[in-house]
């Protein structure tokens, strides 16, 4: 990729762009950053820009930044279609995302972990099992470190695992892991994508450029997923925890199993698993698959399986009070992922749910909040269509409380109401941003109120 005598705007002053625009800099080319946003409004400190002399085009943004430019590089906040970038490919610039560029700059293999929802927890499983390969292993992307960072750092002494969103595949164009994987596919984005449809294939462009050399990790159980098969030119290898495969991941008689090239190699117990719930096994599966791919020994998987403990923000415990158990899921931003929540444990649990509405289905949702919940604290801007959804379920108007917008209000609700063997458990099936900066902030503020209790 070439730097040097080139001109490069980043649009979208987020940590990717603020990555991308200094990793640009630093490789030699005249850099411009710009955003929307005027620069009171950046929650990120810009003077480190300012200082190695990357050009700052904060608020109105009009076709004269587009003058003399040679690339655009885009943040994934920022939408493919806005003026300012459809006004760039038409003038034929090329405007690329910042795990496009990262891709461009690797040395060392690329894996990557897409779908709807399990992205997190298998990356970061995946990152601990390739570490038992190779010397240096990198994890960025949608999982918070910037990716082009990250395969700079790898350089060519291991690998990079890169989670990655749909936003990030809007404008990717050679992006080519050797290892793909696609964990499920259920509605999700839709006020940016317009329909599932598109959203599905926008996440099937991690494959795109794959070839017969590579290898695609498919969840089987998931017919959106499963289809995805037909549609690509690399290898497949599924992933399944209902069904026994010929060859790939599944469970068979309570083990992890791998078929492949006509060898049962039994991993471990589901048992000795620590992360908890059937969507974690499928995670599980989903990694083993790819590690096993990567060549990560059998044995050497093993003791990872049995020490993860998960990560922040999905399912995580915070804190026992007087026999009660409280569970940080603030991760859960869709109603698919609180369902799966709602499904690790047995019943009798208080739910925090709601924030800023992404107008997604709740039938299903609601349905299993009838089975499994006593008590539903509501927060936030979807507070009102999720009671609506609640009582059309038939679930009682009396366990139905209103926090508003104070997350601490419906903590102290919660409190004050659990009984064991209750549990509290904060899975919104939301986004945060009529609250908070993003999920990470939701949960860390639930579990300071929950420490504090």
């Amino acid at each position: 990729m070439d730097f040097v005598n080139r001109k490069y705007l980043v649009v979208g002053a987020g940590i990717s762009g603020i990555a991308a625009a200094k990793m640009a800099k630093k490789m030699g080319a005249t850099v411009c950053l710009t955003d929307a946003k005027g620069e009171a409004d950046i929650k990120y400190d810009l003077a480190a820009l300012k200082a190695v002399g990357i050009e700052l085009a904060l608020g109105e943004q009009t076709e004269a930044l587009l003058t003399a430019v040679d690339c655009i590089v885009v943040s994934p906040a920022v939408p493919i279609g806005i003026a300012l970038l459809q006004k760039a490919q038409q003038k034929g610039i090329e405007v690329i995302s910042e795990v496009e560029m990262a891709y461009r700059l690797a040395k060392a293999p690329l894996y990557a972990v897409t779908g709807t929802n399990g992205k997190t927890t298998t990356t970061t499983l995946l990152g601990l099992l390739l570490k038992e390969r190779y010397e240096k292993v990198g994890v960025g992307g949608n999982i918070g470190n910037p990716l082009c960072e990250e395969v700079v750092r790898v350089a060519a002494n291991g690998c990079t695992i890169a989670e990655i969103s749909s936003y990030q595949l809007e404008a990717v164009a050679k992006f080519h892991p050797h290892i793909a994987a696609v964990l499920n596919v259920t509605p999700d984005h839709i006020a940016r994508h317009g329909s599932v449809d598109v959203y599905q294939a926008v996440k099937e462009r991690i494959f795109l450029q794959q070839t017969a050399e590579d290898f695609l990790v498919l969840n089987y159980d998931d017919a959106r997923t499963r289809s995805m098969a037909q549609r690509t030119k690399s290898q497949v290898a599924f992933f399944s925890r209902q069904e026994i495969l010929s060859q790939g991941a599944f469970v068979k008689d309570g083990w992890i199993v791998v078929a492949w090239e006509n060898q049962q190699h039994s991993v471990c117990r589901i048992e000795d698993i620590l992360i908890k719930g059937g969507h974690n096994v499928e995670n599980v599966l989903a990694a083993v698959m790819v590690a096993f791919l990567a060549d990560v020994a059998i044995e050497k998987m093993v003791q990872v399986l049995k020490s993860f403990a998960g990560v922040e923000h999905r399912i995580e415990p915070v804190k026992v009070i007087d026999g009660v158990s409280y569970y940080n899921d603030s991760k859960a931003t869709n109603p698919e992922s609180a369902i799966k929540a709602l499904e690790t444990f047995d019943g009798h649990i208080i739910l925090l749910a709601g924030g800023h509405d992404k107008n997604t289905d709740l039938s299903e949702f609601m349905g299993l909040v009838c089975k499994r919940v006593d008590y539903l604290i509501l927060l936030g801007a979807a507070s009102e269509r999720f009671k609506e959804a609640a009582l059309a379920a038939g679930f009682g108007a009396d366990r139905i409380y209103e926090a508003g917008y104070s997350l601490e209000k419906a903590v102290e609700k919660a409190q004050a109401i659990a009984k064991t063997p209750q549990v509290v458990l904060l899975s919104p099936a939301c986004a945060s941003y009529d609250m908070f900066e993003g999920y990470e902030e939701r949960g860390r503020a639930f579990k300071q109120l929950v420490n504090a209790l």
